[in-house]
């Protein structure tokens, strides 16, 4: 796609804002003073503009004829998207080497400034505190990306500090104004960046490791509260922004069935399921979590509410490892693996973890069981995961009852606009007759059989399987074929995308 210096002329409306900026080292100045100025034009090849008309809010560079840079266009700056006749359709920031091309920040020719970010910041965070009894939880999600029409920011609330994620070279151009909308709205006593552990994109000028934006630095781990509970989180280096949030909801309902109950919980973390399972009454608890310092935060936070330390056991095994060489039974498994197919092209074998994790699981369940079982691959979609746990209690030979979808909690929201924003997807199961353990694959391979290669994990070593653990062709289904269907190729254009509005 060529991208063709151009002089401003006369664009009629969506122009006028573009019009006389000024060129080389003073154009260079006034995008540096204004981040929200308009310094690219990108215009549709015909008939491609039905997913904008739809408020989809991405451009696939496939859908794009030809890409005018203003004066001072730079890599994330904003631009508008027209129609192959010109007409205004949208108002986005503008990744010329990015296979999505624009991101969306307006439908209309407003401008992208302080204004716009205060208003976004502010009614996503309103939302937010009517979910929570602040006495009982003051950690939450604040921005959710394209979810609250900020594409590329995230912002994690821990009480005082609030972590920012910077997803897109975007977003970190629009930082003066979304800082600021941060600081107006949430009355932050600090802001730290992690964008180093999320990037999407590649992006200059990145903050690095956990620097603060605003305020002073956060010395070693903080507490937090979710649901009365307390948690340590390492905002400067833990996973994602330092907890898992998005499994609050999921948590208090595994935490409400607990009682009384033996719990297995696989990629334990920092022990927050285990800690909820431990306060709603689970009579043992055991957490296999390779990382060490993530063992030693979720012992700390276990102490940290009280519980009996005898009764919580901590391995640092790898998961898989585990299930097939111990032979205990459990009443409640939560299985909360890393996310296996983190690009298309490994979503076959991630299916085939997903399939040898639950196989293993039921078999590995006493009767009446309950499994809170969770997929965050966003390259398995909620289809693909049902057919690989079905698939999975088919070989085991259980017989499985799915209860309920799961998710995270209403501080995570998906636009309807854009369905691709869904990552975290789970299925509540129980197990009315436990699976039959397979054959060992040792026995099976022979002598010298070697151990499956590891995957990579959040920070830690969990193993991928190399094959089926039944001797069968690696199906999530179940059935005969391989795992995960064909995997696309990587068209950009919009009408290639399985996920409606994205329509040719």
């Amino acid at each position: 796609m060529a991208v063709t210096q151009a002089k401003a002329r006369e664009r009629g409306e969506v122009v006028n804002e573009s019009r006389k900026r000024g060129t080389g080292a003073e154009a260079g100045t006034e995008a540096a003073d204004d981040p929200g100025r308009v310094s690219w034009r990108l215009r549709l090849k015909p008939g491609r503009e039905r997913s904008l008309l739809l408020h989809h809010p991405w451009v696939f560079d496939g859908a794009v004829a030809d890409v005018e840079a203003l004066s001072g266009a730079e890599a994330g700056a904003v631009g508008d998207v027209v129609a192959h006749d010109g007409a205004f359709l949208a108002r986005a920031t503008i990744h010329p080497d990015s296979a999505i091309i624009a991101r969306v920040l307006a439908w209309e020719p407003r401008p992208i400034d302080l204004d716009l970010f205060v208003e976004r910041v502010d009614r996503a965070v309103s939302f937010r505190r009517s979910l929570c009894d602040e006495t009982r939880t003051d950690c939450w999600r604040a921005i959710n990306a394209e979810g609250d029409e900020l594409p590329g920011l995230v912002a994690d609330r821990y009480g005082s500090v609030v972590v920012t994620q910077t997803l897109t070279a975007g977003m970190l151009r629009l930082r003066p104004f979304w800082l600021e909308a941060i600081r107006r709205v949430l009355e932050p006593e600090t802001v730290i960046e992690r964008g180093e552990k999320a990037r999407r994109e590649s992006v200059e000028d990145d903050a690095g490791s956990a620097e603060p934006l605003l305020g002073p630095a956060v010395a070693g781990p903080r507490e937090v509260r979710e649901n009365g509970m307390r948690f340590l989180v390492d905002l400067a280096s833990g996973q994602k922004t330092g907890f898992y949030l998005d499994q609050r909801e999921n948590r208090a309902t595994a935490s409400a069935r607990a009682r009384g109950a033996e719990v297995l919980n696989l990629f334990g973390y920092t022990g927050s399921f285990s800690v909820a399972a431990g306060m709603g009454g689970a009579r043992r608890v055991l957490q296999i979590e390779t990382s060490a310092p993530a063992r030693e935060l979720a012992r700390a936070n276990w102490d940290r509410n009280g519980l009996d330390p005898a009764a919580f056991e901590l391995s640092g095994e790898d998961a898989f490892h585990f299930l097939r060489t111990d032979a205990r039974n459990w009443d409640l498994l939560v299985l909360d693996p890393p996310p296996f197919a983190r690009e298309r092209g490994s979503v076959e074998r991630a299916a085939r973890a997903y399939k040898d994790l639950h196989l293993w699981s039921f078999c590995r369940a006493r009767p009446g069981a309950l499994i809170w079982s969770f997929c965050c691959s966003q390259q398995v979609d909620s289809d693909l995961f049902q057919k690989i746990v079905f698939g999975a209690a088919r070989d085991a030979g259980a017989s499985v009852q799915w209860l309920s979808r799961l998710g995270p909690g209403p501080d995570h929201p998906v636009h309807l606009d854009h369905p691709q924003g869904e990552y975290l997807k789970g299925l509540l199961l129980r197990v009315l007759r436990p699976g039959t353990v397979p054959v060992p694959a040792a026995e099976r391979l022979g002598a010298g059989a070697q151990l499956p290669p590891r995957a990579e994990r959040r920070d830690t070593g969990a193993q991928l399987p190399a094959r089926a653990e039944h001797g069968r062709r690696p199906n999530p289904t179940g059935g005969a074929g391989t795992a995960a269907g064909k995997t696309r190729r990587r068209d950009a254009s919009p009408g290639t995308r399985k996920h409606g509005p994205i329509v040719p």
